[in-house]
């Protein structure tokens, strides 16, 4: 196949891609960026692209650099790691991945339970027998397997791209400048100081921008299907869907902050949902807007769950093998698997931990390493990687990487 000519199963890939991405942290991150007002909202604007295209690149890179096409990460990373630094690696990217997946299952149920009540009129639901409808739902859909996964995510991405753009064009007449009274350096309204907001702004803007679940897989693809030429594809795929993602989810972040305050968005942080769930209680006018809004945001995070199953399914599998010194069938591996996240995302959705919270203290400082540190440290370390060794754009994932790895030290005090 032709490296330079785009194909239609490019797009699929960068669609899959956006898919993964954009799902709950999207729905989150105005939340966090909104209660600083406009200057976090301008610094996320000019970080987010270079941050999230020269991250997954560089994990990109690193699965491409494995002896054998089929190699994934976790193969990968026991190939240059050793043994016990590739089970490190593993696990790392495993809960990289998984508590993401309870962040999912968290908000989805929140978001149908807050529509059946506010929306459709009904009493509170059950919340045990919610979340266990709606986990055992969304596994179903992810025991048709990776194919299937991908295609569903892929023809999903669109009309969402469409929804999510209108979403933001809808909520123009509700814009105010509320937004523009908030250019200030002094604490926001949960008493957090301007840099608090920015440093715990970068896990978020990670998580909500992350699609390092797919990645592994895209790198496999592109090896099998471009050999040589795998990196110059796989970059291309990767710069395209990152720059759709900035474009459609800066436009809803800045949408959503324009008609609503600091104040509205720390209420929204304290009763765990989704931004399109809240603004559809808080403009009661905007009635069909009230009634789409919560559909969206469900499917959303429901196609997020998907791609983010690959990548933990993959995790996870792995650790069995390591376990079993590799005795373990691949269909065993799969069946434990599938009821460990059942259960574990079941009970969780079932508590409603805070989301924010799960972003801020778990999934954003993991991922940093995965994403911002591990594939800077192979490159630099090993020969194999060096030719993609560029300095200056290292140096600055280095520190963002570093700071947002930070925040989980700031949340423990």
């Amino acid at each position: 196949m032709n490296p330079n000519k785009w194909n239609k199963t490019d797009t699929v890939w960068m669609l899959s891609l956006f898919g993964t991405a954009i799902g709950a942290g999207v729905l989150f991150l105005p939340i966090n960026a909104g209660m600083g007002g406009l200057i976090p909202l301008l610094v996320m604007l000019v970080l987010a692209f270079p941050l999230t295209f020269f991250t997954h690149r560089a994990l990109c890179r690193f699965v491409l650099g494995g002896s054998e096409k089929s190699d994934d990460i976790t193969v990968v990373g026991q190939n240059y790691f050793g043994k016990t630094g590739g089970f490190t690696l593993t696990v790392l990217y495993f809960f990289a991945i998984f508590p993401i997946l309870l962040v999912y299952s968290v908000g989805i149920t929140n978001n149908v339970s807050s529509f059946m009540m506010h929306q459709l009129g009904y009493a509170e639901p059950n919340r045990l027998i919610l979340s266990f409808v709606i986990v055992a739902a969304l596994m179903t859909v992810v025991n048709f397997g990776e194919e299937v996964v991908v295609k569903t995510m892929s023809a999903i991405v669109f009309p969402f791209i469409t929804i999510l753009v209108i979403s933001a064009l809808w909520l123009i007449p509700k814009w105010n400048g509320v937004l523009f009274e908030n250019i200030s350096f002094e604490p926001n309204v949960d008493g957090q100081s301007i840099w608090v907001v920015l440093l715990l702004i970068l896990p978020t803007m990670v998580f909500a921008f992350n699609h390092s679940p797919i990645i592994s897989s895209l790198a496999v693809h592109c090896k099998e299907t471009y050999g040589d030429n795998a990196d110059k594809k796989a970059s291309k795929i990767i710069a395209y869907s990152n720059i759709l993602m900035v474009v459609v989810v800066m436009f809803f972040v800045f949408s959503c902050a324009m008609c609503l305050s600091p104040e509205d968005f720390r209420v929204a942080k304290a009763q765990n949902l989704p931004i399109l769930s809240y603004l559809a209680n808080h403009f009661e006018d905007m009635k069909v807007f009230a009634m789409l809004a919560p559909i969206v945001a469900f499917v959303a995070m429901g196609k997020s769950f998907f791609g983010h199953y690959l990548g933990a399914k993959e995790g996870l599998n792995r650790i069995l093998f390591y376990a079993s010194n590799n005795k373990m069938s691949l269909k065993l591996a799969n069946g434990i698997t599938g009821i460990i996240t059942f259960v574990v995302a079941w009970l969780v959705a079932y508590k409603d931990p805070n989301v924010l919270d799960i972003i801020e203290s778990i999934g954003g400082p993991i991922l940093a390493i995965i994403l911002y540190i591990m594939p800077l440290y192979a490159i630099y370390k090993f020969p194999k990687l060096a030719k993609y060794k560029t300095p200056a754009v290292d140096f600055v994932i280095l520190i963002f990487g570093l700071i947002a790895i930070s925040t989980a030290i700031y949340k423990l005090f």
